[in-house]
């Protein structure tokens, strides 16, 4: 069976592990926690880095850091995981939810503009902020969704999770476009380094932001909100979000060679393209002109021509030793949502789409090219028995 996903861990992630043992420092304090930290900000050109034990964690801590009251709205895109609305409604706010963009699969722009504009002629204020996710590895297109903060004055709460090492043109409009990495956007942005990111802690996250306020406010959050002055009065409630030494020292090796990491994934995403290109009855990742992918899943659409849903396929996938995942499914469509009286009678056309006829195709970085050569033969084989 070829698996989804597996990480690729190296001599230095065991190198810094072991150090972690031999001295002791295998909790939460350490250098590898500030080195991770201060690495991982200045490679996504942000100025502070906090460690967090996950990505809900630091998009939680994210969210936290805007200070939202009560009944303040975010907007988000309907097709992504239910970390995101999640966060939002655990710090008392409201998810106003958008379609995706057919191509990219990321949140439609436009109807975050109409959904902004609409929300700001209400006049209650209540609209805070802007929650664009990169999905699967090709960013958001950031520069409408700028604009729009700067205009209304909306705080930006990039997740970046699935885009570790993913580039955005900005400005290209103007005389000087140049190339941004993901995560250096948000007034605050989250990343995961689950097991299956390109960087991995096993479990991870980390909230990156330019304000020296909302820096502090993630570090006290995520460490019970000690006082550095008196450790155990506290003037607010806060978390264990705390990241360990031992975990840093994976990320941290994994860190140093995030430009392999980051070509090979391309490699892979491209290789995958150029061997189902022909199958015209299957939608492949997209990379727009003003993107770097870094085709975090490598994702295929089935036309509903076909006759079959990605759970059909996927079975049959399976039965010749292909693992698969689904993608994911709308927020609007969450049971437990709906429950909360959210987004009643709401749809979104694309979200469902993809989520009934897509699936994403074994993407870990062990795969071979004699891997994805196979993977590729079998789905034109299955695509055939449609």
């Amino acid at each position: 069976m070829i698996p989804v996903n597996e990480p690729l861990i190296g001599a230095k992630e065991i190198e810094y592990v072991n150090d972690c043992l031999q001295t002791g420092w295998i909790s939460s304090a350490g250098r590898y926690i500030v080195e991770f930290e201060e690495k991982w900000a200045n490679y996504c050109g942000m100025q502070y880095g906090i460690a967090m034990s996950n990505g809900t964690t630091a998009l939680q801590a994210a969210l936290a850091c805007i200070n939202l009251q009560p009944g303040d709205k975010v907007i988000m895109p309907s097709f992504t995981i239910i970390s995101c609305a999640q966060a939002i409604i655990y710090n008392g706010g409201i998810p106003l939810l958008v379609d995706c963009d057919p191509r990219t699969w990321c949140m439609d722009v436009k109807q975050v503009r109409e959904k902004v504009e609409s929300e700001i002629k209400k006049g209650d204020g209540k609209l805070k902020a802007i929650m664009p996710v990169h999905i699967y590895g090709h960013p958001v297109d950031m520069d409408q969704i700028l604009d729009l903060a700067e205009k209304y004055h909306l705080q930006i709460i990039e997740d970046a999770a699935e885009a570790h090492g993913a580039e955005y043109l900005t400005g290209r409009n103007t005389s000087q476009p140049h190339w941004k990495r993901c995560g250096g956007f948000g007034h605050v942005s989250a990343f995961s380094f689950y097991a299956n990111k390109l960087i991995t802690t096993g479990e991870g996250g980390m909230v990156l932001t330019n304000d020296p306020v909302y820096a502090d406010k993630a570090r006290a959050l995520r460490n019970l909100c000690f006082l550095p002055e008196q450790r155990f009065l506290h003037r607010e409630l806060g978390h264990n979000f705390r990241l360990t030494n031992l975990q840093a020292a994976i990320g941290l090796g994994q860190l140093e060679r995030i430009d392999e990491i980051v070509a090979r994934k391309r490699w892979m995403g491209q290789a995958y393209t150029e061997r189902l290109k022909e199958i015209k009855s299957i939608q492949l990742p997209v990379e727009e002109s003003w993107a770097k992918s870094v085709y975090w899943m490598y994702g295929i659409v089935l036309d509903e021509s076909t006759g079959m849903d990605a759970v059909q396929f996927s079975r049959k996938l399976k039965e010749k030793g292909v693992e698969t995942r689904p993608f994911f499914l709308g927020m609007h469509q969450q049971p437990v949502f709906q429950k909360m009286g959210l987004f009643h009678s709401e749809k979104y056309p694309e979200t469902e789409r993809i989520a009934r006829q897509g699936l994403y195709l074994p993407s870990g970085l062990t795969l071979s090219e004699t891997n994805i050569n196979l993977i590729c033969n079998l789905v034109k084989e299955t695509y055939k028995e449609t």
